[in-house]
């Protein structure tokens, strides 16, 4: 029995939604969303909270069941608060500033690397090395804050290049360990 979906989602009264012939769509004021819902899955509106029901208990429903009741209540969340990625730049000389609504990062390569603004995504810089990806869909912008982070990826020596904060790195030792290593 999926966990998951049995659990109700709490509706704030910030958020319209719309519930039509296996269309949903949730509108709020950071912006708005909708996607189409499996005929094995029910949403059910209840004063303060939507229900998902599945209807019936095969493998591949009891799954979906989990999966669309987290999309929905992402969604839901996604246009009251926005969801956001932080990201540093870590090294000596490495920076990114907006210019514009597009990022532009001095990361040790021969030129500047631009990052073009993507739509529904909002970007804030913080200093000169930290970087704040938001928008209302999760998954856009999980992806975003990748992409970004796989323009200079951390060193595994060094520990230089574009990571999410917090982000702990296992560095690698360098060729002097192993031969010191070797030597003893």
């Amino acid at each position: 029995m999926s966990k998951i979906g049995e659990k109700p989602i709490v509706l704030s009264s910030a958020v319209n939604l719309t519930i039509e012939s296996g269309k949903f769509s949730v509108k709020g004021p950071q912006g708005e969303m909708s996607f189409d819902v499996p005929k094995e899955i029910t949403l059910i509106k209840e004063e303060k909270n939507l229900i998902i029901k599945r209807n019936n208990n095969e493998k591949k429903v009891r799954s979906l069941h989990g999966l669309f009741r987290q999309l929905i209540s992402n969604a839901i969340s996604g246009v009251e608060k926005p969801w956001e990625k932080k990201l540093e730049v870590v090294g000596t000389g490495y920076t990114v500033k907006l210019q514009g609504e597009d990022l532009v990062f001095k990361i040790g390569y021969s030129h500047l690397v631009t990052f073009k603004k993507q739509p529904g995504i909002k970007y804030q810089v913080e200093g000169n090395n930290k970087v704040t990806v938001a928008g209302y869909d999760k998954q856009l912008v999980g992806q975003v804050a990748y992409q970004i982070k796989m323009i200079r990826k951390p060193d595994v020596y060094k520990g230089k290049g574009i990571r999410y904060l917090g982000e702990k790195l296992r560095i690698k030792p360098g060729k002097k360990a192993k031969a010191a290593g070797a030597a003893a």
